[in-house]
């Protein structure tokens, strides 16, 4: 079975989610501009992305794939996850709910978020739901 883990990352917070999602998995891990692929050969796929603005996507990278991908994502196994540094995660829940729209089936049925700089404990959740992430697809 294959995973892939794609993210965007500003600041570096959520490419060390990313990293720790991916190892926990066994995964593939790509930066969103150089996933070159088709999501339709992966099993399950894990989409990191911080928040952005006015608890957004980031709009120049990530957004544009993501929404170039999501009419695929039915009956995909997903983790979503990212950083945030204000707001109350209100990206997470609408980015949510655009994938269960979408027919994706949430590992822990929501996305996983770190204010700023995931901690060490913070990391290893991420390894676990990259563990739940690739076993989900079995």
């Amino acid at each position: 079975m294959k995973t892939a883990v794609i993210y965007w990352s500003g600041t570096g917070n959520t490419k060390a989610m990313a990293e720790a999602v991916a190892e926990g998995a066994g995964a593939e891990l790509f930066e969103v501009s150089s996933f070159g692929e088709d999501i339709a050969g992966y099993d399950s796929i894990a989409f990191g992305c911080p928040s952005m603005g006015a608890e957004e996507l980031e709009e120049t990278e990530f957004a544009p794939f993501f929404d170039s991908v999501e009419s695929k994502l039915n009956g995909k196994t997903i983790l979503l996850f990212g950083s945030y540094g204000w707001g109350d995660g209100e990206w997470m829940r609408n980015w949510e709910e655009r994938c269960k729209a979408a027919g994706a089936v949430l590992i822990d049925d929501k996305g996983y978020i770190v204010n700023e700089a995931p901690a060490d404990d913070q990391l290893t959740i991420c390894k676990e739901l990259g563990k739940a992430l690739s076993s989900a697809s079995l």
